[in-house]
Parts: C-alpha cells; structure tokens; sequence
C-alpha cells in the first residue's frame, strides 16, 4: 500500500508531518510518500532514524496556506504539495492521501479539481470518528456543506454508515439526525424535511438524537449539516481542553491530600483524556469523493499525523471506495 502524506499540511510542518510519517512507516510497515519541499522534508528525516523505512520523497513547489482561498487553489497552486499530492492518488500512482493543511482547499482540489465526486454524490461530506469508551461513532458533515439540503443529509448518512459498516466494523449501523429533541415535531425546518426522507432511504434510521444521547453512543452515524456538525465538534473538544485544564490547576494549587489523591486516580485520567485527544483519531474522511482522502487538524503533532495514516490505511483495506461506488449508484439519475 502507498499512502501520500502532505508534508507541508500543519501549522508546524514539516516537523510534525515528517515524524508521524516515520512513526506510520515503522508501525504500518506500508509506503509513506512525503509530498513537498524536497530539501526541507529531508532535512527534516535525516533527524529521524528512518534508513530502511519504506518512505520516498516527491517535490513540490509551493504550498497551500491558510490565507489561500480555496477556490483559487485549482488553478494558482497546481504545483503545490496537496496538488500534487492528490493528483498520486488520482493517477494511481498511491492509494490514499493524507493533509493537515487548509480544509476548504483539500475540499475544493479533490471535488473539483482531481479526484472529483462519486457518481451519485451530490455532495460530499467531512466525517468524524469520535470514540466513546470502547466504540467509535460517526459524526458527518463537519463543515464541508454549510447550508445543505435534506437530500444530501440522506447521502451524508448512507456514505457514513458504509464507511461505520465496511471499515469500523458495524454490521448494520444505526443512524440519527442530530436535533434538539428526539420528536418529529423537533428542530429546523431542514432537520424537519430531513426526517420525513430517512424512513424510506433504506438505512437503519432510529430517529432523531440530542447530544445527550450521541455522547453516549446511542446511534452509530450522527448526521447533521457542516455548521451544525462543526460547531457541535469544536464544542466537544474544546470542553474536553477546558476540563483537563481546570483538573491539571486544581491539582496544582491544591495540598497534599489533592496531589495524592491525584496519584491514585492518575491512571484512569491518562485513559480517559485518550478518550477526548483529537490526535487519538487523527482526522476526518473525506466522503463522496474518488479516492481515500483524510483531513487532520492544522494544530496536529506526530502522534495525529500517525493516526491519520492508520486511519488511511484501514480505509483502503475496507475497499471503502469500492463500497461507496457500488452504495452510492442507487442515488445516480436515472437515464431517459
């Protein structure tokens, strides 16, 4: 397997990217291709022990930043490290491709520019894998589709529950409208809409779902649009950043009781902010697009570069795009 990985993606790269790359590489064992300023990323590995390691350089010439409209990128960033990046993966040339770089420009280029959509797919969508205790769930869409339609919220369910069944392992996934109540009666007009289509879509729709219940694993795809879905995950993260804070402060200003006290539960806490670490997952899928493609955070470190490769990896090896190919026909207009 050949997994390309932006190089230039994070906020700090190359290092962060470089060093999950030889983290992915020895663990994985699959082909790690590093994607930009050639002598940069090798200035970067040779910090690494990375002789031997499966893991080839390709040069880019420009990068793609934050301050890039995403929209330009097609045509004013060609020769960049996620262009070109993406255009391994459309050629055949790699099989997957991984970026902590500007999610609206990776949405544009794959959409629009390389790898284009899935035949049926309206739009796609930005899935994310949330583990809770010993299950993970999916939340989609994230911010890909801001303002959508009820429609694409159906699409958006099917491509996740294919994506919960096929590389999680789910047999036959339960999937829920994100809401503010679980009635019919509850939520927007587009949840409202939405809820009178999930019924007859086939899947194994249970309703809507609050957050309450999300958080506790009551269904196995959440689907919302990208507002609603962003802001509801930078909520989640942000909470859980707060709460080890306010933990680790009051250990610290607290007296000898506290720290002990603190000694003694200090393992369990260990598991539970791996519950809660964004870098844990990695990223996000990228759905309804021709190739595996997943989105890591710009803040990443190695650890989050490693997992985002592995989150990769493990989509390839559930033929994912095979799945979503097949899944999505149903939704292509019919021809007259």
């Amino acid at each position: 397997m050949r997994i390309v990985l932006d190089a230039m993606g994070s906020d700090s790269a190359p290092a962060p990217d470089v060093e999950g790359a030889v983290w992915a590489a020895r663990d994985f064992g699959e082909t790690i291709i590093l994607v930009g300023d050639a002598e940069r990323v090798r200035a970067e590995l040779a910090k690494h022990k990375a002789d031997g390691l499966p893991i080839e350089v390709v040069h880019a010439a420009s990068v793609v930043t934050t301050h890039d409209k995403p929209s330009q990128v097609g045509k004013t960033k060609r020769d960049s490290s996620m262009a070109v990046g993406l255009d391994l993966v459309r050629d055949g040339k790699a099989d997957a491709f991984v970026t902590a770089g500007n999610t609206g420009a990776v949405l544009a280029l794959a959409t629009l520019s390389t790898l284009r959509r899935i035949s049926g797919v309206k739009r796609p969508c930005i899935a994310s894998l949330i583990r809770l205790g010993d299950k993970t769930i999916i939340l989609t869409d994230l911010g890909a589709n801001a303002d959508a339609r009820p429609e694409w919220l159906v699409q958006f369910g099917a491509m996740a529950s294919l994506y919960s069944q096929h590389v999680l392992g789910r047999e036959r996934p339960t999937v829920a409208l994100l809401s503010n109540g679980e009635e019919e009666s509850k939520g927007n007009t587009l949840v409202k809409e939405a809820t009178a289509l999930f019924p007859v879509s086939g899947l194994n729709f249970i309703g809507n779902i609050e957050p309450k219940d999300m958080l506790r694993g009551a269904a196995d795809v959440i689907v919302t649009d990208g507002f609603v879905g962003n802001i509801a995950l930078k909520s989640m993260e942000a909470l859980g950043d707060t709460l080890f804070g306010l933990i680790r402060a009051n250990i610290a200003g607290g007296g000898l009781r506290v720290k002990l006290g603190a000694l003694l539960v200090a393992p369990a806490l260990r598991v539970v902010y791996r519950q809660v670490d964004v870098f844990e997952i990695g990223g996000a899928p990228l759905l309804g697009v021709n190739g595996v493609v997943i989105i890591g955070h710009g803040r990443t470190n190695a650890k989050g570069i490693r997992n985002a490769i592995g989150q990769a990896r493990a989509a390839v090896q559930g033929d994912i795009i095979r799945v979503l190919r097949e899944g999505m026909a149903k939704f292509e207009p019919e021809s007259t």
